[in-house]
Formats: C-alpha cells, structure tokens, sequence
C-alpha cells in the first residue's frame, strides 16, 4: 500500500511539471475531454 502511494505521488508530481502550471494542467484535461466527447460521437 505505502508503494502505490508513492508511485502514485511521483505520477502525480511528473504530470504537474510536465504541465508546468495549473492553467497548462487544465488545458491538458480539456483536450482530453474534447477528444473523448469526440470519439463518443462517433
């Protein structure tokens, strides 16, 4: 359990950096979104 907490934080700190700001992380997410909704559609 104390290994999937830290594998999960280390995921966590890499995709905030590769964002490198809060603004960039909700972009990402909506991308994703847009491409979900997109293939729903589908």
């Amino acid at each position: 359990m104390k290994s999937l907490r830290f594998v999960f934080l280390i995921a966590c700190f890499l995709g905030l950096t590769g964002c490198n700001t809060v603004k960039g992380m909700g972009q990402d997410i909506q991308k994703a979104g847009s491409a979900i909704e997109g293939a729903a559609k589908k």
